[in-house]
This record gives structure tokens, C-alpha cells and sequence, in this order.
């Protein structure tokens, strides 16, 4: 995915296996992982202070849905790709979303990405 080489994308994933394996993934499209960051209040943080060109975002985090995260990132202007086991995804703040269900290959983490950042595969 030449078009991801670069990026920054911010990762939030509470399960530290889907973690890594989110992590890997994106480092083999080229892509520079923020992150992962395993909390809320860990992943606000990197939402607010570091320079992102997206990010993959769990829905549930530790029993809390991200939309605090996302808040922050849409104040932003960032792009982002929602992973969740439990289906269609409702903002709080009523944007739409980019959403790709867990499990998830690489393959298809880069045509959500594609989907949610505007890029090509």
C-alpha cells in the first residue's frame, strides 16, 4: 500500500494480542504506528498532542466506548477506521463511520483504511 507509507495512524486496542497483530499489520503497509494505546485516558492523550494522519480504534475499550477518542480526533480533522466484534457502530456524536469487523485481516484493515482516509489501495 504505497499510499500508506508514512502515515502516522494512532492504534487503540484494550487486548494486547489484536494489539500487536494491528501493529504489525500496519508496519508491513508502511504505515508509522502511534500507540497502541490500551486506555481511554491513553489514547485521549495521543488524540490530543501527537501529529496523526488516521487512526484504528476499538469501539469497547476496558468496558468504555471510544467516543471521547473519537470526538477528539473528528475535532481534528483525523480519519478513522472502527474495529468491533459487535457490529454496526453508533456515535455518540452521530458521525458516520468507517467500521470493520473483529477478526480482521490485513487486507481487509487496508480497504477500511482505504474507505475511511480517502486512500487507494
Amino acid at each position: 500500500m504505497p499510499w500508506l507509507k508514512g502515515k502516522r495512524i494512532l492504534v487503540v486496542e484494550d487486548e494486547a494480542l489484536i494489539a500487536v497483530m494491528v501493529e504489525d499489520m500496519l508496519v508491513e503497509m508502511g504505515c508509522i504506528v502511534v500507540g497502541p494505546a490500551a486506555t481511554i485516558e491513553q489514547a485521549l492523550a495521543l488524540a490530543r498532542s501527537e501529529q496523526l494522519d488516521g487512526a484504528v480504534l476499538d469501539v469497547n475499550v476496558r468496558g468504555e466506548r471510544i467516543d471521547p477518542v473519537a470526538d477528539a480526533l473528528a475535532a481534528r480533522s483525523v480519519s478513522m477506521l472502527f474495529a468491533t466484534g459487535y457490529g454496526e457502530v453508533k456515535l455518540a456524536s452521530g458521525a458516520a463511520a468507517t467500521v470493520i469487523d473483529k477478526p480482521y485481516t490485513q487486507d481487509k484493515l487496508a480497504r477500511g483504511l482505504a474507505a475511511a482516509m480517502g486512500g487507494q489501495q
